[in-house]
């Protein structure tokens, strides 16, 4: 397994709209672990396989709830999620604090469908259908947006994705000059 790098803001390949993945084979195996090792480093709970520069409709997701009343990281239960599609968004809605791996360090209240539909594929090929709320529908939805070469801040006001982005470019030139 290796960690890969992971593309960032403004990089135009995070505009993309992936691919569907059409074979389960030993390569896409490997993206697969490998993804999962990039997200863990990174530390993230989801990693869409473009924002590893690879246009395909393909995520990995591990929220990694920690036991109530601890602060450690709970069991690992990586899913993965191929050519995923959603349906009937709620119209119940929640807002949560969404950060994202391409865009590091910076966060902001998105809302979104409370629950909604989805159908996918693990990465074996076995076909799934399920009913998602609460988190993991909210990161499953930030994360298919990257398959359609969006970001989580398209959801935020002009003024807040502006100030978010500010925010990015100083933190960065603050990294180089150390």
């Amino acid at each position: 397994m290796a960690i890969l790098p992971i593309i960032e803001i403004p990089d135009p390949r995070l505009r993309q709209i992936s691919k569907p993945v059409e074979m389960f084979d030993a390569e896409l195996q490997t993206l697969i672990d490998d993804m999962f090792e990039t997200m863990y480093d990174a530390p993230g709970i989801g990693l869409a396989a473009i924002q590893v520069g690879v246009p395909l409709r393909l995520l990995v997701i591990d929220l990694q709830e920690s036991a109530e009343g601890s602060d450690e990281p709970g069991p690992k239960n990586p899913r993965v999620f191929i050519n995923p599609e959603f349906s009937d968004p709620s119209d119940d809605l929640n807002i949560y604090t969404e950060g994202c791996l391409s865009i590091p360090d910076q966060y902001a209240d998105v809302e979104r469908p409370a629950t909604v539909r989805a159908k996918w594929l693990d990465r074996d090929g076995k076909a799934h259908d399920e009913l998602i709320d609460g988190l993991l529908a909210t990161c499953l939805q930030h994360e298919m947006d990257h398959l359609e070469g969006i970001v989580f801040t398209d959801h935020l006001s002009r003024m807040k994705r502006d100030m978010l982005l500010k925010k990015l470019e100083k933190q960065r030139k603050q990294k180089r000059a150390a």
